[in-house]
């Protein structure tokens, strides 16, 4: 029984309301009604989860997102966190976080990875690591690429919170399942969902409706389009 999911969704909705964000979904269609499965996003944003869990909400399912330990043990967070059931990831121990997505996926859960595992400051799909790829081989669940652009501008590494700006759209865009073919190895499958990231990325970004105020507002893009956001090789230095 959901006691403190539901009331967070609607919190989180009545906060979209309120502040008039602009949020679009595309491709919901790719999300079952039910059964397990393994839903990977890029990073951008310490507010990717929200928006994450919002792509879900047509398919009438809730996500369980697999999120750092140290989120659990804060004495706001932690208490809703668990609540929630989300999956605490012990970085240095991460075996047993990886046997509760298994076990929540068999029981037909939604789980949220983010495979670059730490935000991206170039806005462009990092390094994965293999663990979404793994969990959808063991557990038999689809593995369903997601791409998250706008959270961003409200809250990211290395700028000020901005979470009362209004009227910041935030597009959303699911992709179609992506093949697990049996003997096909983690780093294979891996490789795959690097590249359909890319694609829906590179997707919502040029479809995005805002365009930076001036040349002091670029920092919310890609070098590759014309932001001054780090380099992929500078940022990952």
């Amino acid at each position: 029984m959901e006691l403190v999911y539901p009331p967070v969704v609607a919190l989180v909705k009545t906060m979209f309301r309120a502040l008039d964000l602009k949020v679009q979904v595309e491709g919901a269609e790719h999300i079952p009604s039910d059964g397990g499965v393994v839903l990977a996003s890029n990073h951008s944003s310490y507010l990717d989860f929200i928006f994450c869990g919002f792509g879900t909400q047509p398919a009438g399912r809730l996500v369980r997102f697999m999120a750092k330990k140290q989120v659990f043990d804060h004495k706001v967070s932690g208490p809703l966190m668990r609540g929630m059931r989300h999956i605490p990831v012990d970085r240095k121990a991460g075996t047993g976080a990886f046997r509760e997505a298994i076990e929540a996926l068999k029981k037909g859960e939604i789980v949220g990875v983010f495979p670059e595992a730490t935000i991206s400051e170039s806005f462009t799909v990092k390094q994965l690591k293999s663990g979404a790829a793994r969990m959808a081989q063991e557990s038999g669940a689809p593995l369903i690429p997601m791409a998250v652009w706008g959270p961003h501008r409200l809250w990211t590494k290395g700028r000020k919170k901005e979470l009362t700006k209004r009227h910041v759209p935030v597009l959303i865009k699911i992709g179609e399942p992506i093949p697990v073919p049996e003997g096909a190895t983690p780093e294979a499958v891996t490789a795959v969902l690097k590249e359909r990231l890319s694609v829906l990325l590179d997707e919502v970004q040029r479809a995005y409706p805002d365009k930076p105020a001036g040349p002091d507002d670029t920092w919310w893009l890609p070098a590759h389009m014309g932001g001054t956001a780090p380099l992929p090789h500078s940022a990952a230095v």
